[in-house]
């Protein structure tokens, strides 16, 4: 049986390893575009001058145009002047008028208060753009975009509500919001990595509540730190945590920590540094402060939590505000919402724990495959799913039997015990049968051998995937040419929502039935580079998942954008009040 468990444990990382799509380990194929972002290629800005009149500019980058008839200007109390122009003639408009390099228009606003301006331009090289829409609001420097729609978006309000709310009516939202976020697939893998720490060191009740507590508080500085850093510097740091080798080297780690647990070798400092510590903290039982921070720095860095509205609306605020301040607090009181969970569960688990004595081990080895399975959750954005199944099961299986042999020598918990192994295999068997037929579900494990998951799984290869600025460019334009309705899912192979979503909604055949007749565009971001950035700044997007709606004039319905884990019925709803709305 240890030979077996010695096995399994080392082959987690290493299969992670060999699945993994990494310029380290083996070039992702992905096509390159030499066509510049909409925003770059057209930048657009404006200014009020002294006289009260604005000033509307466009700085059009070399080889690209503006058509003169695309240009509209409304709110202002007269047709604005335009100037001449020269003409051209392409394959899209025919004969039109356009403008290059630079475009100023200057205008008198009157007594509006803001104004409504979209264009459509195009590349020498072969590409049109969708057209582009602005609200120019007339104060000096001040723009937003569009939204298409009246409504507001989640995040939008989330972001709103710390703006115009005082900080702790803030800290105390985050702080209920994260509580909530304890509790979805991005948080449960810390639950094991947390009690292994607390009750496998055998610490009491003040002292686990000090692990505990240095644990959440780590863990929540990492969140503040990371999703400020985002949101200042717009970068896609959840792609960068999330690169193959870090995670299956942490994952390794995580192997390592559980070996001791099974009796193969005893986790030791040196003996004059070990004599030392001991001497010093003779009185404190069990673990260490610093060893339980560490942790939580690790978890928040690996496990950190799923984008979500309120998180998406935190980082919008931060983006568009610059308050960091303000922004760290709140993401703090989010990951600080999340740990709470956490500690209750951990101290108050403890209660059902057994005093000192021979069940000593089988705790010690029921937290030593807890530990597993956080590398084995940690696994699963690098491995195929059937692998990543098939371990699972094998996995289940080891415990099974681990728990069948100590039912043997505990008289006492022989009936509970033995109902857990027994389950344990019966589930493993299920996942590793599920494995072979190619499931991915381990909820589910043999849903895969009946007819409505093939149905499902067919149609859900209509959605087309890219991952470049100028594949998802050329689609929205023959979708406009076509007056479809285009749905955007933003996804990354690290995302579990992705995987969530994808099962629990795309993949139902009413969402199928409802989806018909528009375009299905999946937005592929797993790799941090220029053209994942270009696809996430193109409309603000912080992270997957998120889902936007495209209408047939090619303006995103802002206010019905989805950021987080959506359940079917209100995915629906979603889609037929959106489509409803034009």
């Amino acid at each position: 049986m240890r030979r077996f468990l010695l096995l399994l444990m080392l082959l987690l990382p290493g299969v992670a390893l060999a699945q993994a799509d990494d310029p380290l380990f083996g070039p992702r194929s992905q096509t390159t575009s030499d066509f510049l972002p909409v925003e770059q290629a057209f930048a657009f800005d404006q200014t009020r001058l002294a006289d009260g009149q604005v000033r509307l500019h466009w700085r059009i980058s070399p080889g690209y145009y503006l058509y003169r008839d695309r240009l509209r200007i409304e709110g202002a109390p007269s047709a604005p002047k335009l100037p001449q122009g020269e003409e051209h003639s392409d394959a899209f408009f025919g004969n039109s008028t356009i403008y290059r390099d630079n475009l100023d228009i200057v205008l008198s606003p009157g007594s509006a208060n803001s104004l409504q301006v979209s264009w459509q331009g195009c590349a020498d090289a072969g590409l049109c753009y969708p057209p582009q829409h602005q609200t120019v609001a007339l104060q000096a420097g001040a723009s937003m975009p569009v939204t298409g729609d009246s409504e507001v978006a989640a995040d939008q309000g989330f972001a709103a509500q710390l703006e115009h709310s005082g900080l702790a009516y803030g800290l105390a939202l985050f702080f209920s919001l994260g509580l909530l976020l304890a509790f979805t697939p991005c948080s449960l893998p810390m639950l094991p990595i947390l009690a292994s720490v607390v009750v496998g060191s055998g610490a009491r009740t003040w002292r686990s509540a000090l692990l505990a507590g240095s644990f959440v508080l780590s863990m929540a500085l990492v969140y503040a730190a990371m999703g400020t850093l985002a949101a200042a510097l717009g970068t896609n740091l959840q792609a960068w945590l999330q690169q193959p080798w870090l995670i299956a080297s942490f994952a390794a780690l995580f192997v390592i920590l559980a070996l001791p647990m099974f009796g193969f070798f005893e986790l030791q400092l040196p003996s004059a540094l070990r004599q030392r510590l001991d001497a010093a903290g003779q009185q404190r039982k069990g673990g260490s402060l610093g060893g339980a921070a560490a942790l939580g720095v690790l978890s928040g860095l690996l496990v950190g939590p799923c984008m979500t509205a309120p998180l998406a609306g935190a980082l919008l605020y931060i983006a568009q505000s610059g308050d960091l301040l303000l922004g760290a607090s709140v993401l703090f009181a989010l990951g600080l919402g999340m740990g709470l969970p956490l500690i209750l569960v951990v101290l108050f688990g403890q209660r059902w724990l057994p005093r000192p004595g021979a069940w000593m081990d089988a705790i010690k080895g029921l937290f030593g495959f807890l530990l597993l399975a956080s590398a084995w959750l940690l696994l699963r954005p690098l491995l195929d799913s059937m692998i990543w199944l098939g371990l699972g099961g094998a996995l289940l299986l080891s415990f099974g039997w681990a728990a069948l042999e100590a039912a043997r020598n505990l008289p006492r918990r022989r009936t509970a015990a033995g109902a857990a192994g027994v389950t344990a295999i019966l589930w493993g068997a299920a996942m590793l049968l599920g494995a072979a037929g190619g499931a991915d579900d381990p909820l589910q494990p043999l849903k895969v051998y009946g007819a409505v998951h093939t149905s499902a799984s067919a149609h859900s290869s209509e959605f087309i995937t890219l991952r470049t600025p100028a594949e998802l460019d050329a689609q929205l334009q023959e979708a406009m040419a076509q007056r479809q309705w285009v749905v955007l899912d933003y996804s990354a192979d690290w995302c579990v929502s992705c995987k969530v979503i994808e099962q629990q909604v795309f993949e139902q055949p009413d969402v199928q039935d409802a989806l018909k007749g528009a375009r299905l565009l999946r937005l592929d971001i797993t790799a941090d580079g220029p053209d994942s950035r270009a696809l996430l700044q193109r409309y603000r997007v912080p992270g997957p998942p998120s889902i936007l709606w495209i209408g047939p004039d090619g303006s995103e319905r802002r206010g019905q954008r989805i950021t987080g884990e959506i359940s079917r019925v209100d995915f629906l709803e979603r889609w037929q009040r959106t489509r409803g709305n034009g």
